[in-house]
C-alpha cells in the first residue's frame, strides 16, 4: 500500500510544481487587442495618392520595417499605423513633388502567424481579421490526438517587448503571433 500512495504523492506534486511555474501575463498582452494595428514586416499595404494613378499601388513593408515608395525612397513604418504613415508619405510628396497629397494606406494583406505543437500542420500562415485560436487551429488542419483542447500559450511582440500568455480557444490573435499548442497530461 504504502509504494502506491508514495506514487500518487509524487504525481500530486508534480502537477502542483507544473502550476507553480505558470505566471499570468502582463496587461500589455491583452491591451494589446485594443490598440490601433501596428505595421510590420510582411504586411502588404494599398497605398493610394488620388489622382495620381501612378502612385497608386501594393507595397510590401520589407524585412526592415521600410515601404519602398516611388519619388520619396525608403519610408519607415515598422511600428507606425496606417495614419500615421499617410501623413509620412503626405509630407514627403508635399516636400517638392505634389502640392497638396491627397494618400490613403491600407492594409492588404496582413503578416503571417505562426502556429505549432500539438496540431495537425504546423507553420505559418496568412491571418485574416477577426481570427480566433479556434479558427487558427482549424487551418492548421486541428487538434493532434494529444492536444490540450482548452487553453494555448500565444506569443506576441507588444512594442520593443516579447509577451507569452496562456489564453483560451476562443480568444482573438494577432498578425505576427505565434500560437503554441501544448500536449494534454492524461
Amino acid at each position: 500500500m504504502k509504494p502506491r500512495l508514495a506514487f500518487i504523492l509524487a504525481i500530486v506534486i508534480s502537477a502542483l510544481a507544473g502550476c507553480a511555474s505558470y505566471k499570468p501575463v502582463s496587461p500589455a498582452f491583452h491591451a494589446a487587442l485594443n490598440q490601433s494595428y501596428r505595421l510590420d514586416s510582411g504586411d502588404v499595404l494599398r497605398v493610394t495618392v488620388f489622382e495620381q494613378a501612378g502612385l497608386t499601388n501594393a507595397y510590401p513593408v520589407d524585412k526592415a520595417g521600410y515601404v519602398s515608395f516611388p519619388l520619396v525612397g525608403s519610408v519607415p513604418a515598422r511600428g507606425r499605423t496606417t495614419t500615421q504613415l499617410e501623413a509620412e508619405i503626405a509630407n514627403r510628396l508635399r516636400d517638392g513633388y505634389l502640392n497638396d497629397p491627397d494618400v490613403t494606406v491600407q492594409v492588404e494583406t496582413y503578416r503571417p502567424f505562426f502556429i505549432m505543437g500539438e496540431v495537425a500542420t504546423g507553420g505559418q500562415y496568412a491571418y485574416f481579421p477577426g481570427m480566433t485560436v479556434q479558427k487558427a487551429i482549424a487551418v492548421a488542419g486541428g487538434f493532434s490526438p494529444r492536444a490540450e483542447q482548452g487553453t494555448v500559450d500565444i506569443t506576441r511582440q507588444v512594442g520593443k517587448r516579447i509577451l507569452t500568455g496562456r489564453v483560451l480557444v476562443s480568444d482573438p490573435i494577432l498578425p505576427g503571433d505565434t500560437v503554441y499548442v501544448r500536449e494534454r497530461w492524461f
